[in-house]
């Protein structure tokens, strides 16, 4: 099926089309949290949060705002970093039993062919340095775009121009 049917469907609350989009991008959702994240069970959690959130919402959605992936992806980062901010998981982070370290290690070293799925990181690594940076700090470290301001000492126009070109240039690799 289309795409732009898909997501007609979609906002038409069609399970069909909810289940197809689904199959379509729960991996690349899940790759962008968990490398976020870095723990299997609340990235699977929040992949789960995150389409039910779009279900849910799905009549806020407009192609001429952005693709429907991209908006995806929007939900996904600001779900997780709500999650990162959370006073249970800040908590929960304090008391981590080796065993629980060692596993959350291991995990890390899968993390990257998770998100290279759809090449995705491979792509980011060969743009321009400067853009690079600044998408992985958004997008795959879960930096706001104060805190990369902040962080690399640019201003905050700096940042969203940075931000905007990089994503320009990877939606012209996507399409």
């Amino acid at each position: 099926m289309e795409l732009e049917i898909l997501v007609k469907n979609f906002k038409s609350k069609d399970h069909l089309a909810f289940e197809e989009l689904y199959s379509m991008y729960h991996k690349s959702i899940y790759g962008v949290i968990f490398n976020m994240i870095k723990d299997t069970e609340i990235a699977n959690d929040l992949t789960q949060d995150v389409f039910i959130k779009a279900w849910n919402n799905s009549e806020k959605y407009s192609n001429k705002k952005g693709r429907f992936f991209t908006w995806l992806l929007n939900i996904a980062k600001n779900t997780t970093i709500d999650k990162i901010r959370s006073k249970s998981y800040k908590n929960n982070k304090k008391n981590v039993s080796s065993e629980d370290f060692l596993n959350s290690f291991m995990c890390n070293i899968d993390s990257n062919s998770t998100t290279n799925t759809i090449g995705l990181k491979n792509m980011v690594s060969n743009l321009e340095p400067k853009i690079k940076n600044i998408l992985n700090l958004i997008y795959f470290e879960g930096f706001t775009q104060k805190e990369v301001s902040e962080e690399l000492n640019i201003p905050m126009g700096t940042v969203k121009t940075r931000k905007r070109n990089g994503l320009n240039l990877l939606k012209t690799l996507f399409v």
